[in-house]
């Protein structure tokens, strides 16, 4: 059975990739198009063809998303300069009850994309939506608002790191299927390089993903995985971003004039792309403050846009008027499940010896997490969960205000969750290196790394609950999901511990 990563390399081997890679230099959207579907690719009829979806619930809102592309794949879509959608919301699946519509102008200055913010629902309803334009209907799509109020249970999930490449969207396939009142999406929506494995794929479809066009392209490729579209078409999504939606391990402050303009580029396209609540495309805000009823408040970090180089004495990685809203809504805090949204890992990874594993992420801004993490000490603020993607691999860490101090309190958990496809490390890199990790970060209480899924969580006012959700072959786009184990964080408790039930489950390192 081969992966797409399989047949890339394939293909670089004899000398072929031109005819594979979908975004190929010289290729006709014909015949892009035609490669996708060689790599298990598939769209949605035009217009429509890269689906619809929701996001940023609130009580009484939700945004839509749709973007009109007849040829997904091509550098300029076969469309006039503004087209007119039309857009409804029903309380049935059958789009007969509607309770809101109207229409929008969709302009190809964002690339025919289309933001619909409806107002006026019902708090903690169940929504079906549906667009329409150039006499044809998009396929239907739900959604749901935040409750208000008490609230005794929301499931929810995260995904992140979904390399194309790499292999089949079965993970979201899996986020799909199952019932769910939103999704998170940490970061590395898309990713912009061309390697496969030894092959880079760029010397062989041209320049490098540099302009708006480019983005798009690769955006609309991804989209083309339809467990991806079904995803978003199942499910609203809250979203940060990570690096590769811009380029690997940048900083947003700092860069050349066309590192400004190809980071621009990148902006405008996940915005023309995904559900987002924002009046500006080019610097979309993406730091929020969300509540699910009286049990959650959800802190969505946006750790790129405002960071500045690692590892300098006053480096930030949130920029100051985004820890001035963090450290103000640490002092504020009500009593509910305190959750942050944290596309990299805040738990400190260190080397034996000395060192960190990757000062890309937390690490690298050592003062500032500090600053911040006394911050939740010296505040009292209790029940803190932090969600996180980007390694590739599982972890659950305990959080303290001073990793290297043993005797420091413990004042939450940060959830790793594995990637959608995005390779990690290998089989053998993590046998060995799940118990170096151990040894040297005394925080650390587990480690999986060998397997791709994504994270379910059950959260009541007693408890939250982790479960790992796993796909068996990254390969096989129907591949089935099991739950690898089940980590618990009883309320008012920091600290997790795993479910009985569940510990006996492969992984690299478990703390004794």
């Amino acid at each position: 059975m081969l992966n797409r990563r399989d047949l890339l390399r394939a293909a670089a081997a004899a000398g072929a990739l031109g005819t594979v890679w979908p975004l190929s230099a010289g290729l006709s959207p014909a015949e892009a198009h035609a490669a996708a579907l060689d790599l298990g690719a598939s769209w949605d009829p035009a217009p429509f063809t890269l689906g619809v979806g929701s996001g940023d619930p609130l009580p009484d809102s939700v945004v839509l998303w749709t973007r009109l592309a007849p040829e997904p794949l091509a550098f300029e879509q076969p469309l006039p300069e503004i087209v007119e959608v039309e857009w409804s919301v029903a309380s049935d699946r059958t789009m007969r009850s509607r309770v809101a519509c109207g229409s929008v102008a969709s302009s190809n200055l964002l690339g025919h994309s289309v933001h619909v913010p409806v107002h006026g629902l019902r708090p903690g309803r169940t929504y079906y939506y549906q667009f329409s334009a150039l006499g044809k209907r998009s396929r239907v799509g739900r959604t749901r608002t935040a409750p208000v109020g008490p609230v005794s249970r929301v499931r929810f999930a995260t995904a992140n790191c979904q390399a194309f490449h790499d292999g089949f969207y079965a993970a979201h396939r899996g986020i799909a299927a199952e019932k769910l009142d939103f999704v998170v999406h940490l970061g590395d929506y898309i990713y912009e390089h061309g390697q496969v494995g030894g092959a880079h794929v760029r010397d062989h479809e041209g320049p490098a993903v540099l302009s708006l066009a480019d983005y798009r392209r690769r955006h609309a490729l991804y989209k083309g995985d339809p467990s991806l579209r079904d995803a978003h078409a199942a499910h609203p999504f809250y979203l940060t971003w990570d690096d590769h939606e811009v380029v690997n391990d940048y900083s947003g402050t700092d860069g050349s004039a066309p590192f400004v303009k190809r980071r621009a580029a990148a902006y405008q396209a996940w915005y023309e792309h995904l559900p987002i609540r924002s009046g500006s495309a080019l610097e979309p805000q993406i730091h929020r403050r969300r509540q699910w009823g009286s049990l959650i408040d959800l802190t969505v970090l946006d750790l790129r846009q405002y960071r500045s180089a690692q590892n300098l004495a006053g480096g930030t990685i949130l920029g100051a008027e985004q820890k001035k809203w963090l450290l103000d809504g640490i002092s504020g805090a009500r009593e509910a499940w305190q959750v942050w949204i944290n596309s990299i890992m805040l738990s400190q990874l260190a080397r034996t010896g000395g060192g960190y594993y990757f000062t890309d992420q937390w690490d690298g801004f050592l003062a500032e997490r500090r600053e911040v993490l006394g911050h939740v000490a010296a505040e009292g603020m209790k029940d803190l969960v932090v969600l996180t993607g980007d390694w590739h691999s599982a972890f659950v860490d305990d959080i303290r205000p001073d990793f290297d101090d043993v005797t420091s309190p413990v004042i939450g958990t940060e959830f790793t969750a594995h990637s959608v496809t995005s390779g990690a490390y290998s089989p053998e890199w993590n046998a060995a290196n799940g118990p170096v990790m151990g040894a040297a970060n005394p925080h650390l209480k587990y480690f999986e790394g060998n397997r791709y899924g994504y994270d379910v969580y059950e959260v009541t006012p007693q408890r939250f609950t982790t479960h790992m959700k796993v796909i068996g072959d990254r390969r096989d786009a129907s591949s089935p999901v099991s739950t690898l184990t089940t980590f618990h964080v009883d309320r008012g408790k920091a600290g997790s511990y795993e479910d009985p039930a569940t510990v006996g489950s492969p992984a690299q390192y478990r703390r004794p």
